[in-house]
């Protein structure tokens, strides 16, 4: 029996691209490929103030993202979207020990969503072409999305290494399981 395909999707919502995030177009367009593909999607949505309020428009997904019918919704308000959360016991009650990771924020959300299941042993695939974020003070956009991609292909867990790849490189290892 070939592995259960897992797309995890971190914070595509209205409220959060209200501030622009790089390559949006293409990033929902491969998110789109691999929610299509997976057998299970789970959207993490991030509730708060601001204009994240639940059930607010700033709530909602993002109208282009393609929701497959059974998909799981996880509300969370913290950017690690295992804190305060039903994630974990989501992804028990599930059998899901492995998952693709994709979304926004890079640097935020996706970053400590990624080190925090990590590190509770699920095995964890970054779509590398999959996430954005917005420009900082600090950084523009796409270094941030360069230098965490680079760092969580160097991420050290030696029982557990996590695995970053583009999404066609995802989807053709699919079709082969």
């Amino acid at each position: 029996m070939s592995e259960k395909r897992v797309v995890m999707v971190i914070d595509m919502q209205q409220g959060v691209f209200a501030t622009p995030r790089l390559q949006r177009e293409l990033c929902v367009s491969r998110i789109n490929q691999l929610t299509q593909a997976a057998d299970t999607v789970i959207f993490i949505q991030h509730a708060g103030p601001g204009g994240l309020e639940e059930g607010s428009e700033g709530f909602a997904l993002l109208p282009e993202l393609l929701q497959p019918e059974g998909a799981f919704y996880v509300t969370k308000t913290a950017c690690d979207a295992f804190y305060g959360t039903g994630l974990e016991a989501l992804l028990r009650e599930q059998g899901i020990d492995r998952f693709v990771i994709c979304g926004c924020a890079t640097d935020y959300c996706v970053d400590a969503t990624f080190k925090n299941g990590v590190s509770r042993g699920y095995h964890i695939t970054v779509a590398k072409d999959a996430h954005t974020t917005a420009d900082r003070a600090a950084a523009p956009a796409e270094t941030l999305i360069n230098h965490y991609n680079d760092v969580w292909s160097d991420f050290i867990a030696p029982a557990n290494p996590p695995e970053v790849k583009l999404t066609e490189t995802i989807l053709a290892s699919w079709k082969t399981n």
